[in-house]
């Protein structure tokens, strides 16, 4: 049976706006999802309150979505810092091939479940 499906991979990026950052946000800072990763690079960083504003959309920008769905053409968060200027934009930047197998031990639909003794 293919257990196969996608996930995008996306990097989100500090972007500015015509008004001020009041946080400790620089333009340019990112991270990026891998899978269920985050990848921070080297001096780079993020705030934590601003993280946690992003982190619930991040599994959704993950999936094929719809065209018209909200969740494919709607790509900048607000810092939730609502004196604060920064925005953050969700990329979509390539797609990575999972498979259930690797990612879970609940078996698919119709999949008998095994268990080591």
């Amino acid at each position: 049976m293919n257990d196969a499906f996608e996930l995008y991979d996306l990097k989100v990026e500090t972007v500015e706006t015509d008004r001020p950052f009041v946080c400790s946000h620089h333009a340019g800072d990112y991270f990026l999802v891998q899978g269920e990763n985050l990848i921070f690079p080297e001096m780079n960083t993020f705030s934590m309150y601003a993280l946690s504003a992003i982190l619930p959309l991040l599994p959704a920008k993950q999936r094929v979505t719809d065209p018209n769905d909200w969740m494919t053409t709607d790509a900048y968060i607000a810092c939730p810092d609502p004196n604060c200027g920064a925005r953050f934009h969700i990329m979509r930047t390539g797609k990575r091939i999972f498979h259930h197998s690797e990612v879970t031990v609940v078996p698919l639909e119709g999949q008998e479940e095994h268990h080591d003794s």
